[in-house]
């Protein structure tokens, strides 16, 4: 049975590597590209792929909101993320979000090709240390639970910047504050939410519709 693959990456040196690395695999094929969140979406709803590969930053909308949409609407399809990010927050959000895996833009052609067709087949490819430490994150009480956490608008603000995995730096340059004021914010998000760390804290705003 041949997979049916739509690979959705801005940069078009990825999606032209990726048609050379899938080449020798006779029973992978590209159905279709884009290079942005809202034309993923399109194709995805017209082709019906039988995975899709999301690259998590993205113009229009990065491929965890694409992942949470074709997640709610086409859930037969497989949603492997493929990123250049070693990243905790998007980790987690992508396990949350119900993504079959997530694969490093350094991966081999060979793992690459590998997790397509495990994604297709049904598979989960999250390892056992992964889910472990997600689902930690998930079944704490902020969590799972409907709680009315007091944040200030400045605090929320930031919270929906860490839970899209940007840096403090990068939350400093988007709200237009200082360094300093972001790991502040930051603190006062973790002990508010009564979490561990800003995976947890990004899990939490997955779940409470922050994100």
């Amino acid at each position: 049975m041949t997979v049916r693959l739509l690979v959705a990456d801005d940069h078009e040196v990825v999606r032209a590597g990726l048609k050379s690395l899938l080449a020798p695999a006779r029973d992978v094929e590209i159905a279709g590209e884009a290079a942005e969140g809202p034309e993923a979406i399109r194709l995805a709803r017209r082709l019906r792929p039988d995975v899709m590969l999301l690259d998590v930053r993205m113009p229009g909308a990065d491929g965890l909101a694409v992942l949470s949409q074709i997640r709610a609407e086409l859930p037969s399809i497989a949603a492997l993320m493929f990123s250049a990010y070693d990243n905790p927050t998007y980790i987690a959000r992508a396990m949350a979000l119900g993504a079959a895996g997530y694969l490093l833009k350094n991966a081999s052609g060979e793992e690459i090709i590998l997790a397509i067709r495990r994604a297709a087949s049904g598979e989960n490819l999250w390892s056992s240390e992964g889910r472990r430490q997600i689902s930690a994150a998930l079944s704490t009480e902020r969590a799972t639970g409907d709680v009315d956490v007091p944040l200030t608008k400045r605090e929320a603000q930031v919270l929906r910047q860490m839970a899209l995995g940007l840096s403090n730096k990068e939350i400093a340059q988007a709200l237009e504050i200082s360094y300093e004021t972001v790991k502040e914010h930051v603190q006062h998000i973790l002990r508010k939410l009564a979490v561990a760390d800003r995976t947890q804290a990004a899990v939490w705003a997955v779940r409470m519709g922050v994100v």
